[in-house]
């Protein structure tokens, strides 16, 4: 199979353009890089004056050097200092006697040229801290922006994030993941734990999508309950499975707010929670023996090897296996589906690849400094990870079709 060519734009050198760079040459007594970006600047400016003029003429409906009986007329130029790609510059900015003239080019107020907020919120977006973008912009741009209007800047997105919390949902999510990572923010000069939960859906297209994240450390049924009525409000009506970790509360809220959702713990949990009380050189094959309860064929075979497991184990680690017992209702709904099924119900790699975006933010930041900063932070890395989601999720139509028949119709044909 012949590779198709990647299109190549080329720089085509015109006649024009080798007697613009002459003229720039011969003008400024440019030696290396930074003389050309100077040279830049001041042409930019002089251009961004020319402009202003032009639309002065329009503005008053003569040019410069014409007579007219118009009561309004030039009345001298301000001063205006703005920041663009080039550094921070000062340009000239026309006046009319009725300060009526409202110039397009560079607006009234407007201080930046250089599309800075999107510069902002794209180093933001990577988890560099107020200082560190502050610093950047410094050493790139060549101009200073204080903590202060980069947190102005990126406060831009709380409305835009208010509106993705409240975005209608689809009807229904054949499955639902809710996870639960931990970060440091100060609260009042006080530095808590705070958890973000991720709530992410798989739509019936076989498509995952982040239906909201919720910044709390209020676990307890009325918190779950008003978060999945959230949810019902926002349009979803019906989810087949859940799968969460032992949240506190939660499987009495699914049983309030979706009656008919199947609960299923988190396999990935269950044996990350059980390793907990197994000793390093140990946990490898207790690990491997844990594997023969969540991969067998039945239910009732995986309770003859919770068995096994528990008797192996208990005399070394007698608290390792209690959870599964305890959790068994919980965790059993998985043997009644096939390996597809089962692979996008417990080894959720959906959310795992989703939280290894979030805890970057965690390696780059000891600290947030408020709730707000961490939704943003959080709503920009979604983002940036859900770019690469353009694909269903493996083997969709064969998953699909066995949830419709184990959920007879409540899903669509």
């Amino acid at each position: 199979m012949v590779k198709e060519k990647k299109a190549v734009h080329k720089v085509v050198m015109t006649e024009g353009k080798r007697n613009i760079i002459h003229q720039l040459l011969d003008e400024y007594d440019i030696r290396t890089a930074e003389d050309i970006q100077e040279a830049l600047k001041d042409l930019l400016g002089g251009t961004i004056k020319e402009m202003m003029e032009t639309e002065m003429d329009d503005h008053l409906g003569y040019e410069k050097s014409e007579r007219s009986d118009n009561d309004d007329y030039r009345n001298g130029y301000k001063k205006k200092r703005i920041n663009s790609r080039y550094g921070t510059m000062d340009i000239q900015v026309p006046q009319d006697r009725k300060s009526t003239f409202e110039p397009q080019v560079v607006k009234k107020r407007q201080k930046d040229i250089s599309d800075i907020d999107q510069k902002i919120i794209s180093l933001y977006a990577k988890g560099m801290t107020t200082r560190q973008i502050s610093e950047t912009m410094q050493d790139i741009y060549g101009f200073e922006t204080s903590e202060s209007f980069i947190s102005d800047v990126t406060d831009k997105l709380i409305p835009v994030i208010e509106d993705w919390q409240n975005r209608p949902l689809s009807a229904i999510y054949p499955v639902v993941y809710i996870d639960a990572i931990h970060y440091s923010v100060r609260d009042n000069g006080i530095i808590r734990k705070m958890a973000a939960y991720v709530i992410l859906g798989i739509n019936t297209d076989g498509m995952k999508e982040v239906l909201t994240i919720q910044v709390g450390d209020n676990e307890s049924s009325k918190y779950w309950l008003s978060v999945l009525n959230e949810l019902k409000n926002r349009g979803v009506k019906d989810i087949m499975i859940l799968c969460a970790d032992g949240l506190t509360g939660i499987k009495e809220s699914i049983a309030t707010a979706y009656p008919q959702t199947e609960y299923q713990r988190c396999i990935v949990h269950q044996i990350r929670n059980t390793l907990k009380y197994v000793a390093d050189k140990d946990r490898k094959p207790f690990a491997a023996d844990l594997k023969t309860i969540y991969s067998a064929a039945t239910e009732q075979m995986a309770l003859d090897a919770r068995e096994k497991v528990a008797q192996k184990w208990s005399d070394k680690y007698p608290n390792a296996m209690k959870s599964w017992e305890k959790n068994w209702d919980a965790i059993s709904p998985i043997f009644k589906f096939s390996a597809d099924v089962r692979k996008v119900i417990y080894t959720t790699n959906a959310i795992e690849s989703l939280n290894s975006t979030y805890r970057k933010l965690n390696r780059q930041r000891s600290v947030f400094p408020s709730d707000s900063a961490l939704l943003k932070a959080l709503y920009l890395a979604t983002f940036e990870a859900t770019k690469k989601w353009s694909m269903a999720v493996r083997n969709w139509g064969l998953i699909y079709g066995e949830l419709s028949i184990m959920y007879e119709g409540r899903l669509p044909e």
